[in-house]
């Protein structure tokens, strides 16, 4: 039993240490996930000293840095009618949708042609926008509601209302029966895709939820 109860004491007393990633020597401004591939799944950083670090998305161990943003110049296309949020590239490296801080709807934009085709019409300024892994939905956090939309036919496929406005929604990547949501409350909150039904609840920020990311593991 005193065996045992030291075990239990040593059990509690461990503390997950976090994975510290040195390299860049301005502040980083955006990170983001791979999908899970055959040699694993990374991790790539933007920094303010122009330059892409690519890691292991494990242990963060260092591969290769991309070099060349102070000098290269950039790809353009047409104005934003508007102060850009998101950004996402959508089914390849052709089109990219975007939004909009201060006005409603999703545009889609041709790469090649640098023009927006397509546009799809929100009731609210979007603060989410992200494309499912396996390509079929465009998923948005549409003022108060959570929306998905063909990302092939561009039509609503559902919409459901939440309990406040939402900064970011995202769809369960490995199965898609699933999403969360989290906004001005606080919380985050997990609901099935079929039905909109509330499945969980976890609290424990102390602002307004901004942002996340779902992967594969």
């Amino acid at each position: 039993p005193l065996a045992g109860l030291c075990f239990n004491i040593l059990e509690k007393k461990k503390v997950a240490v976090p994975l510290v990633c040195h390299g860049h020597s301005r502040p980083v401004i955006d990170l983001l996930y791979s999908p899970i591939t055959p040699d694993g799944f990374f991790l790539i950083s933007a920094s303010k000293d122009s330059s892409l670090l690519l890691r292991n998305g494990e242990m963060g161990d260092w591969i290769g840095t991309f070099e060349g943003h102070k000098d290269a110049p950039p790809r353009e296309v047409d104005y934003s009618p508007g102060s850009i949020r998101t950004v996402v590239w959508l089914h390849s490296d052709q089109t990219i949708l975007s939004s909009c801080t201060d006005m409603g709807g999703v545009r889609l934009w041709d790469v090649r042609s640098g023009k927006i085709v397509q546009t799809i019409k929100t009731k609210s300024p979007i603060t989410s926008a992200e494309v499912s892994q396996d390509g079929r939905f465009i998923t948005i956090a549409d003022g108060s509601s959570v929306k998905f939309w063909d990302a092939n036919h561009y039509e609503l496929v559902r919409s459901y209302d939440m309990s406040c406005t939402v900064e970011s929604a995202s769809l369960e990547p490995k199965w898609g029966n699933k999403f969360i949501a989290g906004g001005e409350d606080m919380w985050i909150r997990l609901f099935d895709f079929h039905t909109g039904v509330e499945i969980a609840c976890n609290k424990g920020h102390h602002g307004p939820v901004q942002s996340y990311i779902t992967y594969n593991n």
